[in-house]
């Protein structure tokens, strides 16, 4: 059974009732960030009982959220009056994330001769534990909407930028996080389990890129390059995208692996 690509869950974020219990945290606080949450997988305009089921509190916690979140422009109505969505506000955060990130804020010029030289799709996505969560995606011929998007994740175990963050972790902690991991196939091609991705893993660390095939879409080859902080740990990955309709992974590896590598290296050293 194969599954959508938008968001692939958190996995470390989620709190224990330990970090509840802390007299520092704030449970209002949780409360608001779980209705903003509940748009995470929605289609379309949430109704306050949407909200309430969505972000497991009683409708009347619900509509007090949702009123402030509106007074404060980070919730607003439908234009049809249907329910609500994210609102405006929420942007403002986002940048600021993005402009302060050190990754995000030296990768850009870096990415953006990667495209000029690869002229095939070229992302960039920070490493949150169960997945990786794209924050610079920069588009050739093949546009789409989802694939234009920031704020995207796939999982660690079957993408090429998940497999090139592995290859940097010690052994026993990646097996820690395929173990974790729901492994439910996107394709009939997506490697599912553990010891199949870690011979991946390996021939990654190897080569010092990954080379996947049909794992998060059926049609698609991307390779993924590991970016570290000063200490060597993995945050952050390169991916370069193309077809196979296009390319046979040889020739694919061959044009590109040179490319992402040293844009790699210039990324490592910020």
């Amino acid at each position: 059974m194969t599954r959508n690509t938008t968001r692939a869950e958190p996995g470390k974020r989620n709190l224990s009732e330990a970090d509840r219990a802390g007299a520092l945290f704030v449970q209002s606080v949780e409360k608001a960030m779980s209705v903003l949450a509940a748009f995470h997988h929605a289609d379309g305009p949430l109704t306050l009982s949407d909200i309430a089921a969505r972000s497991g509190i009683d409708r009347s916690a619900a509509q007090r959220m949702v009123h402030t979140l509106r007074a404060l422009n980070y919730i607003e109505r439908d234009v049809d009056g249907h329910g609500f969505r994210p609102g405006l506000r929420i942007l403002d955060h986002t940048l600021d994330y993005l402009r302060l990130n050190p990754v995000v804020r030296e990768a850009m010029p870096v990415l953006q001769e990667l495209r000029s030289e690869a002229r095939e799709r070229i992302d960039l996505s920070l490493f949150d534990d169960l997945r990786v969560i794209y924050a610079i995606r920069l588009q050739t011929k093949r546009q789409t909407f989802n694939a234009s998007i920031v704020g995207h994740s796939v999982p660690v175990f079957c993408s090429a930028g998940g497999w090139a963050i592995l290859s940097h972790l010690r052994e026993s902690h990646a097996r820690e996080i395929l173990n974790r991991s729901d492994r439910r196939p996107f394709t009939p091609h997506t490697i599912t389990e553990v010891e199949d991705t870690m011979a991946q893993v390996a021939l990654t660390r190897e080569n010092g890129f990954a080379l996947a095939t049909s794992q998060i879409l059926s049609s698609e080859i991307a390779m993924g390059f590991p970016i570290l902080d000063r200490t060597g740990a993995p945050v952050a990955a390169i991916h370069i995208a193309g077809s196979l309709s296009e390319w046979k992974p040889e020739a694919f590896s061959a044009r590109m692996a040179p490319l992402g590598l040293q844009a790699a290296r210039t990324l490592s050293k910020y």
